[in-house]
């Protein structure tokens, strides 16, 4: 029996069957290929436009320092992250689009960030821009929103897509962490708690005017400054580093202290301090009698630094330091030289903050325990626009206002803290 002919008419048939198969998967394998490629582009920019927010609320949350016009720089903060008129902002869609702009079909759109007392709200307002929050003194958590749109590749071509472009949302929440246990980049200016007990203001009263005076011996006891009604007695702890090959000279460190807090990184014994460490008096800046002429010559170091934080002009005093007319140009004066009874009224950019350590007992041989770190706002001399560096007790004015403003850098150690300023970190 001849049966060469129903096996032809099998192979026919299987190849029928395989060009049927390839004519629908076909389209298939170009619409999975597709839903790759969208996808793709979708993952990508909703990750560009992630890191524009993130970079938004962070430099928002950098400017939260408790004063009833900080929401006003932090907005000014956020919006330059994404301003492109010198092409330098952030960008998104494979970084060819300019972020809260239009490019005729495709829009994006950067509202102002949105600002919280607490992180839980902060989080809970995900994706609502700038409606809603709190807005001055009270904000320490800034929601950034960026909205942006892609146009579809291949999602265009279903019918079930009714515009070409896709609309990408990013929030991102950054604000004040938990207080910290190592704190670094802050000034050296020690004082004692008053009340060990209160763990929240360790017995400073909010807005108090405090005459910073050097620690010295005998009698007369310094008198405080004017504006000022009580005395209190600081020491600079030793963060002299005999390794520096920049600016090594001991006049030179301490200006830069006292200019814009301690230099270097956090892996420098020179950068931080630790609450619960033990700390000793900066050698060369011993007390003297309160009846001398002027305190050490690192005081007054110390001093001319913390004066540029009011003008950039030379002050007589500080031409002695090595460098200082080098070091002087470096460090901006700050933008609001007032003086105030009420600190929510400081409209500056921070400069006049220090942050500083609060030890057991201030002693001019004895180790000092550090117990946290707050935070007092420097005052002009009353009258004046500036402080005195050549104060013959090495005096100045500062407001105590608690833990208002975040620190540059520092660590979480497990120290406990109940209070005490952070760090701005991210939250979503």
């Amino acid at each position: 029996m001849d049966t060469r002919f129903p096996i032809c008419r099998s192979r026919t048939q299987r190849g029928a069957s395989a060009l049927q198969l390839l004519v629908i998967l076909v389209p298939v394998l170009f619409g999975l290929i597709g839903f790759a490629i969208d996808l793709g582009i979708l993952y990508v920019v909703k990750g560009e436009l992630k890191t524009a927010a993130n970079s938004m609320a962070l430099a928002a949350a950098q400017q939260l320092i408790g004063t009833d016009v900080a929401t006003d720089a932090a907005n000014a903060a956020a919006q330059l992250t994404v301003q492109n008129g010198a092409n330098v902002g952030n960008k998104y869609g494979f970084n060819g689009l300019a972020i809260g702009q239009t490019n005729g079909t495709l829009d994006s759109i950067v509202p102002p960030p949105a600002y919280f007392a607490a992180a839980a709200d902060a989080i809970a307002a995900n994706g609502n821009g700038g409606a809603g929050g709190v807005g001055g003194a009270q904000a320490k958590y800034a929601t950034a929103t960026v909205t942006g749109q892609i146009p579809l590749v291949f999602w265009n071509f279903l019918p079930i897509v009714t515009s070409r472009n896709l609309t990408v949302v990013a929030t991102a929440v950054a604000g004040i962490s938990a207080p910290l246990c190592t704190a670094c980049g802050i000034e050296p200016f020690a004082v004692a708690t008053i009340d060990q007990n209160d763990t929240t203001n360790f017995g400073y009263t909010l807005n108090e005017l405090y005459s910073f005076t050097y620690l010295c011996s005998g009698v007369p006891v310094p008198a405080p400054l004017a504006g000022a009604a009580q005395v209190l007695n600081y020491v600079l702890l030793n963060r002299l580093d005999p390794n520096a090959v920049v600016y090594p000279d001991e006049g030179s460190q301490i200006f830069r202290d006292g200019a814009g807090g301690l230099p270097g990184n956090t892996s420098s014994a020179q950068a931080c301090f630790v609450i619960n460490n033990n700390e000793l008096i900066w050698a060369n800046a011993a007390p003297v009698a309160c009846s001398a002429a002027a305190p050490a010559a690192v005081v007054t170091n110390a001093l001319c630094g913390l004066d540029t934080r009011f003008e950039l002009s030379a002050n007589p005093a500080c031409q002695a330091i090595a460098g200082f007319d080098t070091l002087s140009t470096i460090y901006p004066a700050d933008t609001d030289l007032n003086s105030y009874t009420t600190y929510t009224d400081y409209t500056g950019d921070g400069r006049r903050i220090i942050t500083i350590p609060i030890v057991d007992a201030i002693s001019a041989t004895a180790s000092m325990t550090v117990l946290g770190f707050r935070q007092f706002l420097v005052m002009p001399a009353q009258g004046g626009t500036a402080i005195n560096p050549d104060d013959p007790n090495g005096r100045f004015v500062a407001m105590y206002i608690g833990s208002v403003a975040p620190v540059k850098q520092g660590r979480f150690d497990g120290c406990q803290q109940a209070a005490g300023p952070g760090k701005v970190v991210l939250h979503q």
